[in-house]
């Protein structure tokens, strides 16, 4: 059962993550592959090419670094539904004046339950696989250009169940990982910012297949935003964003380039489009998102195209919530 189990949760990310690549891995802990699943409607929508932006909350899990200047208390839920899972991130960041910005954040995918019957078909318990990420933020400004941050990460492979369900689990795979980030603007208030991040560095997991600890799926990835301030001359009150960045998910779905797009209106209201392409894998997918501000409240939705839909047939969805105090 339980090998029924992580081939089913395997076969789903291969799929979100580009199928090909990731079954034909040679190194690393297949069930740690979640680690790779995109957070956050704002980078979503923008194609994923979010390392050099600063989103809030959800920019924990692209760059710590952009919490950095941060200057409010934010409560955020992060939810997303794909053929993968469930998948809700819990964060709460904390900003001080002198001392840098810190957060913490819980990360679950709900795989879905499953049930357990006994050799005459009736159920006797329930299987419910997840993954879950508790994460530890610190981000602080090093000069008046330049940010860093670190994640601290507590990364498990959890299979509870209820019932008569004694051969299945429960069962906890544990592992340690950082994440390290980096921003750096131009100039003091310029619109050109650069980014760069390692992801799930130095932690290493239990492979269920190999019964080996292998490492977690690391990426590499950097990028540029820029604001096109010549849409000012245009469109009154109105702004447009662009970004890009390359990333190497080492041999866990390869290497791609992210673009996005971000047209916000009077600081409230946004439209987002942005585009993933594969140099190896041979596919790509396409995103749009939409987002709105009122008040304390900020609210973000945004689908992807490409790959198998999520349960129903409808494209995955993520949606984001935030609230600032």
């Amino acid at each position: 059962m339980r090998r029924l189990l992580f081939s089913a949760r395997l076969a789903a990310l291969s799929v979100v993550l580009g199928g090909r690549a990731v079954a034909q891995a040679p190194t690393g802990s297949e069930g740690s592959l979640f680690l790779l699943l995109p957070t956050g409607a704002q980078a979503v929508g923008m194609g994923q090419a979010m390392v050099a932006g600063k989103p809030g909350s959800e920019g924990i899990w692209w760059n710590p670094a952009s919490i950095a200047e941060q200057d409010k208390r934010e409560l955020a839920i992060h939810h997303s539904k794909t053929v993968a899972g469930v998948g809700d991130a819990l964060t709460f960041v904390l900003p001080t004046r002198a001392y840098g910005t810190a957060a913490i954040s819980l990360n679950i995918l709900n795989i879905g339950e499953q049930q357990v019957t006994d050799e005459f078909g009736d159920v006797v318990g329930v299987i419910l696989p997840r993954d879950v990420v508790l994460a530890g933020t610190y981000a602080a400004n090093v000069t008046r250009r330049f940010s860093a941050g670190l994640n601290y990460k507590v990364v498990q492979l959890r299979v509870d169940c209820s019932g008569q369900c004694s051969s299945v689990g429960p069962e906890v795979k544990s592992s340690r990982a950082v994440d390290l980030g980096a921003q750096y603007d131009v100039l003091v208030g310029a619109p050109l910012t650069f980014g760069a991040a390692v992801r799930n560095l130095g932690g290493r997991l239990n492979s269920r297949e190999t019964n080996q600890r292998d490492p977690l799926p690391t990426q590499v990835e950097v990028g540029a935003m820029y604001r096109l301030k010549f849409i000012d001359h245009y469109v009154k009150d109105t702004e447009l964003r662009a970004s890009a960045s390359y990333i190497n998910s080492r041999s866990f779905g390869g290497k791609s380039v992210r673009v996005g797009t971000d047209v916000m209106y009077q600081g409230k209201v946004h439209l987002r489009a942005g585009y993933v392409g594969h140099d190896r894998r041979g596919n790509a997918s396409a995103s749009v998102g939409f987002g709105l501000q009122s008040g304390a409240f900020v609210f973000d939705i945004a689908r992807t195209f490409g790959g198998l839909p999520a349960e129903g047939g409808q494209m995955p969805v993520y949606v984001s919530l935030r609230y600032l105090f």
